[in-house]
């Protein structure tokens, strides 16, 4: 390959973050916002907080973001914060071009295109190894130290947003749109990126013991299994691994990386019983 045509394939995640921040920003400014209506996470905070102060939304978002992508940094893989720091810098960069015009005054359909603009800029995010801030590298921090419902924490945190535009407003509507837009926002980010909080991967390769050893590098565990096709009996290894699907992508970069000519397979993961979180001793 090209050393050019590399590099702009290497450049390609930063453009889908930058694109993403684009589409986030256009949910907010031509559609949520006019409206007064929130989206989840820490954009909604920074939403509620521009509402009632009056304060830019713009720097609210990138401000709150600033200590938790720090601490993701300190925490996770630089790749994976480089990437959301660029979604995160364009999401703030296009609040502060675009303006705040109402493309609808529906709410109804204010919600329900805002929050599908708003999934699939987060969902882009997400498939090609970054985020776009705020609770998704608080959840892939969780997800990594400790095996929590990081969903639950997550349904916590939008409740109580959405409660407190209801109780500040002394009424429903918006908040109950804002959960219709909140909800959107997941789904859209559930059948672009993937569903499942966890999910198994088998992969069948040449290079087994390379990629076991570089899999080792993240928080989980990994088997090797012996396996035969049935059509040329060749005798291959398999690995299988459970992981999160904040890891998904940096899982994904790996096997390519090392064979990319592996079978993968990635399979929903309805229960785990026993150790998910590979120790370190």
């Amino acid at each position: 390959m090209p050393k050019w045509l590399d590099k702009l394939a290497g450049a390609g995640p930063y453009i889908v973050m930058v694109l993403g921040g684009a589409a986030v920003a256009l949910g907010f400014n031509l559609l949520l916002i006019p409206v007064k209506l929130l989206s989840s996470g820490v954009s909604g905070i920074s939403m509620i907080l521009g509402y009632v102060s009056g304060w830019n939304i713009a720097w609210l978002y990138f401000a709150l973001n600033v200590p938790i992508l720090y601490w993701g940094y300190r925490v996770l893989g630089r790749r994976f914060i480089a990437l959301s720091i660029v979604n995160v810098l364009s999401t703030s960069l296009f609040l502060q071009v675009i303006p705040v015009y109402p493309w609808t005054d529906d709410r109804l359909l204010a919600s329900v295109f805002g929050g599908m603009l708003v999934g699939i800029g987060s969902a882009g995010a997400l498939r090609y190894g970054g985020s776009s801030g705020g609770v998704d590298v608080v959840a892939s921090i969780i997800s990594r130290s400790r095996d929590v419902a990081v969903g639950f924490l997550v349904v916590v945190l939008n409740t109580g947003i959405v409660a407190a535009l209801g109780l500040l407003k002394n009424g429903w509507n918006a908040a109950l749109y804002s959960m219709l837009s909140i909800y959107l926002t997941g789904k859209v980010i559930d059948i672009v990126h993937t569903p499942h909080r966890k999910v198994t991967a088998f992969i069948v390769t040449n290079r087994a013991n390379e990629l076991a050893a570089r899999l080792l590098s993240l928080p989980r565990g990994v088997t090797i299994l012996k396996t035969r096709g049935a059509f040329t009996s060749e005798e291959r290894d398999m690995l299988m691994t459970v992981t999160t699907r904040f890891e998904l992508a940096e899982l994904r970069k790996i096997i390519r990386g090392i064979d990319p000519k592996a079978f993968v397979n990635v399979v929903q993961t309805v229960d785990v019983i026993g150790e998910f979180r590979r120790s370190r001793s």
